[in-house]
């Protein structure tokens, strides 16, 4: 038991946090299989390697800030709405992501963009990426406050890092000049290094109009629509055609 003890305190010394709670039931199939020395330590190893990877997954979730609905597993394959299911099967795959492709979701409020969205960002998550979802809000808070708060600072590198970008509801309000640009920069410089998955209920022209500048607006869509898959939803509200109910559907 000392020895054991002496163990634990060396991984924890050395940040091993795999081993510590981990290595009794190593020890006990090492004693039942009399596994090989080599065999024992690559087991060792492996069990770090994957409670690293699971620890390194619980914070990419976490960062990410997705909104609740997220799981395109509970998506209704029902419901039309302008992308077909063979169409959003092979979006999951994400072999555009690995190809720095953009999607842009465009369509009225409420025909799922957002969630076909955050669905998109949780599938690359669950598969090693680093994705974020932002709001066009968070993402306008961010460029205002990247040079006056440490935190704003932080989150502006923690964006230019991800593998995957989601702007959700992107142009929903005009922007004045100075964020435009700023986020005209954000863009360029995760340009073909990154994806992003645009949601937004406006077409190219208005995008001038609430940019208040052609040749801005013109920039920032050369940058998102060059190697971009555009998607038009269209129909019924998504969340109206699914939404719950606190009653139990039984007859009186």
């Amino acid at each position: 038991m000392e020895r054991l003890e002496l163990f634990k305190d060396q991984a924890r010394e050395l940040k091993l946090h795999g081993l510590i709670g981990g290595i009794e039931p190593l020890l006990e199939t090492a004693q039942k299989t009399k596994i090989s020395y080599l065999e024992y330590s690559l087991s060792m190893l492996d069990k770090e390697a994957k409670y690293r990877s699971a620890c390194e997954q619980v914070k990419r979730m976490k960062s990410a800030k997705l909104p609740l609905q997220h799981d395109l597993d509970e998506y209704n394959p029902s419901f039309i709405n302008g992308i077909s299911i063979q169409q959003l099967r092979q979006l999951r795959e994400l072999l555009w992501l690995d190809q720095h492709f953009n999607l842009m979701l465009t369509g009225p409020s409420g025909t799922g963009k957002t969630y076909i969205a955050a669905g998109l960002c949780y599938d690359a998550l669950k598969n090693g990426y680093r994705a974020l979802f932002r709001s066009i809000d968070q993402i306008v808070h961010v460029i205002r406050m990247k040079s006056v708060t440490a935190i704003a600072a932080a989150e502006y590198k923690r964006l230019l890092k991800a593998q995957l970008l989601v702007i959700d509801d992107i142009m929903m309000f005009p922007l004045e000049k100075e964020i435009a640009v700023g986020l005209f920069q954000l863009i360029n410089q995760m340009f073909e290094r990154s994806s992003f998955i645009i949601t937004t209920n406006k077409n190219p022209k208005e995008w001038a109009q609430l940019l208040n500048d052609e040749s801005l607006a013109a920039a920032l869509l050369d940058r998102l629509l060059y190697h971009c898959e555009v998607i038009k939803l269209t129909g019924k509200s998504y969340r109206l055609e699914n939404r719950k109910t606190i009653f139990n559907h039984t007859k009186s």
